[in-house]
């Protein structure tokens, strides 16, 4: 896992360069991950213009902010992600905006498809389910916690969408993709927030 750990961390990129690179890819005509068509691209699109949305208009609560500069070190926030995963696209953003306002946060993005190694040791439900926060001691690399793929209530909204209609289809995800607009990243902050309270990250 140390290992796994450490190549992820050397293949990282920032946000600024993980955005760079969706964006030059869509202007190649593709998206990132192992799949390549039609509908790759057009996620990647909507995503694009989804995470340029929130790049201006999400802000981080104060109650939040306070919290992430009171941690008691510094950490790494390593994130598995894909530019056509709708979940990254509303999450990622609200995910950097936490780390810009706080010197005790560094945000890493690696591919889930380039990384399926790290991508094993943290599956929902024996799925490849991303977006996925890893946090990792910055000093150690010591993985204290993980979090994802969507916030409680998103994921309940899919589950019960599931229950009713035996599928998870456009509808559901139209219906996802408003939660996330209402919700505004706040259900992603709390939630974030509160793995830094356990005992054993602090």
């Amino acid at each position: 896992m140390r290992e796994i750990i450490e190549q992820s961390l050397k293949d990282s990129l920032s946000y600024v360069a993980y955005r760079k690179l969706i964006s030059d890819l869509l202007a190649e005509g593709k998206s990132t991950g192992m799949i390549q068509n039609e509908d790759m691209r057009h996620y990647s699109e909507l995503n694009e213009a989804r995470m340029h949305r929130l790049d201006k208009t999400i802000e981080v609560l104060p109650e939040i902010a306070t919290a992430l500069n009171k941690l008691p070190k510094k950490y790494i926030w390593l994130v598995l992600s894909e530019g056509w995963c709708g979940d990254a696209a509303n999450i990622v953003p609200v995910l950097n905006k936490m780390a810009e306002i706080s010197a005790h946060i560094e945000l890493k993005i690696v591919l889930r498809d380039d990384h399926d190694a790290l991508m094993q040791h943290f599956l929902t439900n024996g799925g490849k389910a991303i977006p996925k926060l890893i946090i990792l001691d910055a000093e150690t690399h010591e993985v204290l916690s993980d979090w994802g793929p969507r916030p409680n209530e998103a994921k309940q909204l899919i589950l019960d969408y599931k229950a009713s209609h035996g599928v998870v289809d456009e509808p559901a995800k139209i219906a996802l993709q408003k939660w996330y607009v209402q919700n505004k990243g706040v259900a992603v902050q709390n939630e974030v927030v509160n793995l830094h309270e356990y005992k054993a990250i602090l």
